[in-house]
């Protein structure tokens, strides 16, 4: 084995082994590393600077591609100038470091520093002329920093998983909003909602695209949120539960008996509890079963079952015990205590249909519009992005809940999937070491939306959309505004 490949062999077992010693972005090496990167790519390759690239690397650099092969220092420099900077006559070419995917780890000999390796993600734009500059390719990279004469030089660089556009990795895109604009309108959603809550506060409301051909997308747009009216009915109850004026494992046959189920014993062994976490044996609807009749699918309390007819049967028993309507207990409770001014169960003389965004199907045709005069518990609330993301903090801090009725909220009651439970009203991620989420999804005809809080590091994240397949954005922006608990959720969420 010559001493390149040595070499290279022990660097791929270098890269590809667990490495401890991150770097935060405070520290002086982080900071070295990231400002000679900024040299070497932002006056170097981004300017055609080859002057630039050439004194950054060391005399004895070597570049590793997974198209292109290996090149000594010499090669490198020849075909950048000869390749590159030819072509920025007609082409101009950037290049943009993907931040948050950024790792630096230091590397010790005899207890000093003596080099450094970059792990990191970067995208690539391309510029015909006075065209608009386009997203052109994505890789991942390796980048082995080396102390020479007390400075830093590129010894070895790795360049691998190159992709065409929009394939690999796209956070850098949401760090400007006239490039999340363009990634919505590749991806055609028509309107995007999002609520970044940061130190437990709703920090950022961004909405982007149109709410109408033609006519930007307002700040505080309406959504049909769909089930994510779930999470609200259920703050309904337990604020209810710590007044005292409900209890969470009282059968409900006191206040409410559907007719479908009357015959059947099991309706007795309902309960709150049963129904926030789906456990009552019901479908999620009964027009899905072939004789549109409410029935057990199973023993309550046995088994989950995601149930919007819980829910409802929830809805039915507390207008019977409290004679008010669900809406108007929720405006009680909820609304305006928050200052929920945006948000309602029904369609009413407040609500302004000019924000509204409406729904579309894949093909961007648009559905119409539900305008319920009837509370439903579980489906079609509609909202704002300020609204619910108040709501979502307000959760997460507990707001207005006896301590115990929270816990009870925050409790596994039953399990999903591995790593992913039902509590009270919410989803809830164990994220390992103590860490969890709070979440829900929404999806109905012209919707998609999902909200996550995570109470402890106090961060969250709202996306709303108004399309079918508005799902497809959910995985990069909750990596790209959740970072390392982002991806442990989306990694369950793939298992």
């Amino acid at each position: 084995m010559t001493k390149t490949a040595s070499f290279a062999f022990l660097f791929f077992v270098l890269l590809f082994n667990h490495i401890q010693a991150q770097l935060p972005k405070t520290d002086p090496l982080y900071r070295a590393i990231m400002s000679k990167d900024s040299l070497l790519f932002s006056i170097g390759f981004n300017t055609c600077d080859s002057k630039q690239a050439e004194g950054l690397l060391s005399e004895n650099f070597e570049f590793y591609h997974d198209k292109d092969g290996f090149s000594d220092k010499k090669k490198f420099i020849i075909d950048f100038k000869n390749g590159l900077c030819k072509a920025s006559s007609v082409y101009r070419y950037k290049r943009v470091l993907v931040d948050k995917a950024t790792q630096v780890y230091p590397m010790y000999k005899d207890g000093k520093v003596y080099a450094a390796v970059q792990n990191g993600d970067h995208l690539f734009y391309e510029k015909a002329g006075s065209q608009a500059e386009k997203l052109v390719g994505e890789a991942k990279f390796t980048n082995f920093w080396q102390l020479e004469n007390g400075d830093w030089k590129l010894a070895k660089s790795l360049s691998f998983d190159h992709q065409a556009k929009g394939t690999l990795d796209e956070r850098s895109v949401f760090n400007n909003d006239q490039e999340i604009e363009d990634w919505l309108k590749e991806r055609k959603i028509p309107t995007l909602g999002l609520g970044i809550i940061e130190g437990g506060e709703l920090k950022q409301i961004k909405v982007f695209g149109e709410i109408k051909k033609g006519i930007s997308a307002p700040y505080n747009t309406y959504f049909n949120v769909a089930s994510l009216t779930k999470p609200v009915t259920a703050m309904v109850v337990l604020r209810l539960i710590g007044l005292g004026k409900w209890k969470l494992d009282e059968p409900l046959d006191a206040y409410w008996i559907d007719p479908d189920i009357g015959s059947d014993p099991r309706h007795k062994k309902l309960t709150t509890r049963l129904i926030l976490s789906h456990q009552t044996g019901f479908p999620n609807w009964r027009w899905m079963n072939t004789d549109k009749i409410l029935n057990f699918k199973f023993e309550p309390g046995t088994q989950y079952q995601y149930s919007g007819e819980g829910f409802e049967y929830l809805r039915k028993a507390l207008e019977n015990k409290f004679k008010k309507t669900l809406d108007q207990l929720a405006q009680e409770l909820i609304f305006q205590p928050l200052q929920m001014n945006d948000t309602n169960y029904i369609w009413d003389q407040n609500t302004d249909e000019s924000r509204f965004a409406i729904g579309h199907n894949e093909a961007g045709k648009p559905y119409p519009t539900e305008k319920n005069k009837t509370a439903n518990a579980a489906d079609d609330l509609h909202t704002t992005i300020g609204d619910y993301g108040n709501f979502m903090v307000s959760v997460m801090k507990g707001k207005n809940l006896k301590p115990e009725v929270f816990q009870a909220m925050i409790t596994k009651q039953v399990k999903t999937k591995e790593n992913k439970y039902f509590g009270l009203g919410f989803e809830i991620y164990d994220l390992g070491n103590g860490e969890y989420a709070l979440s829900h999804g929404g999806a109905d005809q012209g919707t998609r939306c999902i909200a996550f809080v995570l109470p402890k590091s106090g961060k969250g994240l709202l996306i709303f959309t108004n399309t079918d397949d508005g799902y497809k954005v959910y995985e990069k922006l909750v990596i790209h505004y959740l970072d390392e608990e982002g991806q442990k959720i989306v990694d369950i969420e793939s298992k």
